[in-house]
Formats: C-alpha cells, structure tokens, sequence
C-alpha cells in the first residue's frame, strides 16, 4: 500500500503545535517533559525541539536538576518570535497594547485621536508610536485587532454603522489592511471583552456566556459552545435597543441613546435615581460605589429586567457585569441582580463581576490577536 508524502510532514507540523501550545501554558519544559506531556519519544521530542530551535521559535530558557547527572535543557517559546497589537477606539482616545507570542503585554499608550476624520492615519501613526516605545519594528507585528463601538459585518469586517465614530465606516478596513497589513481586523468591543472574560476573567472554563457592558451605552457580549455569536448582521447583543416596559420606544433608531433600555440603565437615568435616592458623587460609578443598599436595589432591578431577557432566550450558563457600572458595583450589585432575575426567571444563572485587569476591550484585542498570529507562526514550522 503505498503512502501520501505529505502525511509524514501534517504530522511534524501537528506535533510541532502542539508542543509549542504545551510551551505557551506549562513551560519551560526539559525534552522529557516535553516527550511525556506530547506522547512522543525522547529522539522525536528531540528532533522536535531542534527544528523550532531552528526556525527561531523555541530557545533553552534554564536548566533543571536532576539526580547525579547533568542538569536538563529548560525549553520555552522565543518571546521575540512574533508581535501583536491590540487597539481600542474611542472618540476621544485611541490604546494601543503591544504584545510579544507568550502574551506579555510589552507596552500600553493612549493618545488624542487628533486627526479623528482620517482612521487609518489616526491608526498607522498610534500603532507606529507603540512600536517605537517598545523598540521593534512595525514589520515584526503579525495580528492587528481594532476594538470599537458600533456593529461589524461578520461577513466583510467592516463597521457598518457606529453612531459616535462616523468616520469609521465601509471601506475603513481596506484601507487599513493596504497600509498595516492583511492580518487587520475589526471586532465589536464588548465582543472582545467576552474574549477577555472568557481567557483571563471571571468566564474562564465556562463556554456558554455573557458580558453585559453596563457604562454609557449598554452592550451584550455572547459566548455559545465556546464561540462568539455575532449574529447574521453583527447586530446581536445591541441590548440598549431592547424594548422594556414603562420606557417609551424609539421614535428614530438612528439617534443614539434613544434605546428603551439604554433609557432605563444609562447614565443619565442612573444620575436621576441616585437623586431620587439621595446619593450623591461627581460621576455615575462613584455614586454606584457610593449609593446604599436601598439605591442598589433600584439598580440592579433595571439591569435585571436586560439579565432577564437575555436569560429566558439564552438560558445562559453566567452574567457577567462589567463596564463602567458593573466594574463600580462590584460583588454587591451582581448579587443583587442574580437575586432579581431569579425571582422573574426560571432558569439562576449565577451573576458576577467582571475580572479582567486592566482595560477589557485591550486585552480581548490582544487575545484575538495572538490567536490569529500563533495560527500563522505556529503552522510554518516544518
């Protein structure tokens, strides 16, 4: 029977990921290690190693002792091999994070958007200034994932509409792509946060989720069998538009803020409770930090009645709060929200607060990212 010469070298690459994935979370390994964990023998797991020491990917990292004899070769993966950027779009500043392939963020900046009419130089020259702090070359970054508001084609990538970034349009994306880069790519940012939540956050080993982003506008992060649901238009999670009783529907959908949701939970409604209450603080998360049991409560009944809605569809597995109200109230209002859709739902999911250090939208940036790179790096081995 004769055999495809191709097999023999599917199974190098295959043997090749997945010794550098075993790297990435358990390393450094000695070469036994490496064989052990892999199933390998010790002269294919060595074989292995010199063919990604080779290409630049693995490098000895320390040694390890033993018994009576030489102390083993410690392997990781070459931090240098490869770079990301992660960036997040707001209309008033634009983060950019730049990290090496094991995921360590090297550097973070903010800068003022002041050219906000022009994306791609806005983008080009933030993500050039990152590199130069970081001291690498623009060339060395394999990934770009942008965050920002708004509702992104799952089909082509592009921003389909965003109502307080209306330069980011159709056709940003290509243009993008033909300064920085094939590897370029637009995600929702509450989509990302759910990345975020989901590798490093309070949603870690769950696979079937939500982030509910509760902060200026009101966004729905969804995470079905381990995969984000975008919906057939990028629309899915758009929760300040869902329709609640007592909160007048929206005259015109294309002004923002007009949602009835977002009218129930944002900002400015939260500003009137706290008066109502008594509370007081300069911005809406100190008066959430702030507010007694009795303004809580008041609280977390109108983000139940979103929790709710998404539950009785769903039936998710876990809420999680974040945004700027959510990060606010913490543990406290999470466990009273998961006290209100429990008593109006069939199903409990439990409620808790985000967990994600630092700005979410960045690290999920950074996730999508290293995922994309690592695909391509990892899968050009042999």
């Amino acid at each position: 029977m004769s055999r495809s010469p191709g097999v023999p070298r599917l199974l190098r690459r295959l043997n090749d990921r997945a010794a550098l994935e075993l790297l990435l979370v358990d390393g450094p390994l000695t070469r036994a290690e490496l064989g052990e964990r892999t199933g390998l023998s010790k002269v294919t797991a060595g074989q292995l190693l010199a063919r990604l020491e080779e290409r630049g990917l693995v490098e000895v990292a320390g040694e390890r002792a033993g018994g009576r004899g030489p102390h083993a070769a410690l392997y990781g993966v070459v931090p240098s091999s490869a770079y990301v950027a992660g960036l997040e779009v707001l209309p008033d500043s634009l983060k950019v994070g730049v990290a090496d392939i094991t995921g360590r963020i090297v550097v973070e900046i903010t800068v003022n958007p002041a050219d906000g009419g022009d994306p791609v130089r806005t983008v080009h020259a933030a993500v050039q200034r990152a590199c130069g702090t970081a001291g690498i070359g623009l060339e060395r970054l394999k990934a770009f994932v942008i965050g920002t508001r708004g509702v992104v084609d799952p089909v082509s990538g592009d921003v389909r509409w965003s109502y307080d970034l209306p330069a980011w349009h159709v056709g940003v994306l290509a243009s993008l792509r033909r300064t920085l880069g094939a590897s370029v790519t637009i995600e929702n940012d509450v989509n990302l946060v759910a990345l975020a939540e989901h590798t490093y956050g309070a949603a870690v080993g769950h696979d079937d989720f939500v982030v509910i982003w509760a902060g200026v506008g009101q966004g729905l992060g969804v995470m079905l069998d381990g995969r984000l649901h975008r919906g057939i238009t990028g629309g899915a999670g758009e929760i300040g538009w869902l329709p609640v009783p007592g909160e007048p529907l929206p005259a015109d959908v294309s002004q923002p803020q007009s949602g009835s949701f977002q009218r129930l939970v944002g900002h400015d409604a939260l500003r009137g409770l706290a008066r109502e209450h008594g509370v007081q603080g300069a911005t809406v998360p100190d008066l959430v930090r702030n507010g007694g049991e009795d303004f809580l409560d008041a609280v977390a009944g109108r983000l139940a009645v979103g929790a709710a809605a998404v539950t009785v569809v769903l039936d998710p597995g876990l809420i999680v709060l974040s945004g700027d109200v959510g990060r606010a109230g913490g543990e406290r209002l999470a466990a009273k929200v998961q006290e209100a859709v429990a008593r109006v739902c069939p199903s409990r999911p439990p409620v808790v607060t985000t967990r994600v250090a630092g700005n979410p939208v960045l690290r999920g940036a950074l996730v999508a990212a290293l995922d994309q790179a690592r695909e391509q790096v990892f899968s050009d081995t042999v």
